[in-house]
């Protein structure tokens, strides 16, 4: 599909192979362990459907936790928001970071070097369980959990407690959820939100289709506070007020279509009865 036209990379870290590959159709692309992370062309619906839901949900978002995101892409539109004061960054793989600020410098265009991040290089459930610090926003921007690969630990009902208590009053969790497609649904994406439902009080999916996964890909909100919709107008606002532009994907109508999910979506959220946990995770296909 991608009809690789240049390989840029290709190799094994301590924790995954990486391959940085060029195509047509997609321009550059990052891809772990065989399965495609993001590319140039379509990258921001992914990570504009990550980032921005939480971090306009929240009054004041000003600490930002970001678990994994080694591209940038997730760190560049956390940057956006004015409010923003710290954000801290836990990617296990620095290799991975390293190839990609060398290779995928449109992912991240320069955030890398905004004086507002500190970049650390470790297991996140170690350093969340071990630190002082509290977020307003947790965004888990992490590969799949994959078994034999390096975060399926990070989707379980032990790590969801751990984060939720790092999250300040108020504050809010968002996790990328895996493939939402009807083919795919139930390989991680019901399991996450029953296994968040089962530690926050209040949980929101929500969808979008990004092209370079060929399928609809899955998001989940999690909170101890109620996690009220926003209308349309609210969403158009508070961009302007917060980032002072238009975004490429994400608006208050994106955000209604973002929250419509197939009937085959919401009914498998119904019936899941799965909970991820340390003992008995679940693996993504």
């Amino acid at each position: 599909m991608l009809q690789v036209r240049t390989v840029h990379f290709s190799g094994n870290t301590q924790f995954q192979k990486v391959e940085v590959l060029e195509s047509d159709t997609f321009g550059r692309s990052l891809v772990l362990d065989g399965k495609t992370q993001s590319t140039e062309v379509d990258e921001f619906v992914y990570h504009e459907a990550l980032v921005h839901p939480p971090m306009l949900l929240h009054p004041n978002p000003r600490t930002v936790f970001i678990g994994g995101g080694g591209e940038g892409g997730t760190l560049r539109e956390v940057l956006t928001h004015a409010s923003v004061e710290r954000v801290v960054m836990l990617d296990l793989d620095k290799e991975v970071v390293e190839l990609c600020r060398r290779y995928l410098p449109n992912h991240s265009q320069g955030s890398f070097e905004d004086p507002r991040l500190e970049l650390i290089h470790e297991d996140a459930r170690g350093y969340l369980a071990n630190t002082q610090n509290t977020f307003d926003v947790m965004i888990m921007d992490l590969v799949d959990p994959m078994e034999g690969g390096p975060a399926y630990l990070l989707y379980t009902e032990e790590y969801y407690k751990i984060a939720k208590g790092k999250l300040a009053p108020g504050g809010i969790l968002a996790t990328q959820s895996g493939p939402a497609g009807l083919l795919s649904f139930q390989e991680c994406f019901t399991t996450i939100y029953k296994t968040l439902a089962e530690v926050f009080q209040h949980t929101v999916p929500l969808q979008a289709h990004v092209p370079a996964f060929q399928t609809l890909w899955g998001f989940t909100l999690a909170s101890d506070s109620p996690l009220a919709a926003l209308s349309e107008e609210d969403i158009n606002r508070l961009v302007a007020e917060r980032i002072g532009k238009e975004l490429r994907f994400y608006d208050g109508e994106t955000q209604r279509n973002m929250s419509a999910l197939p009937k085959y979506l919401r009914t498998g959220i119904q019936q899941e009865t799965r909970i991820n946990r340390d003992a008995s995770p679940v693996f993504m296909i």
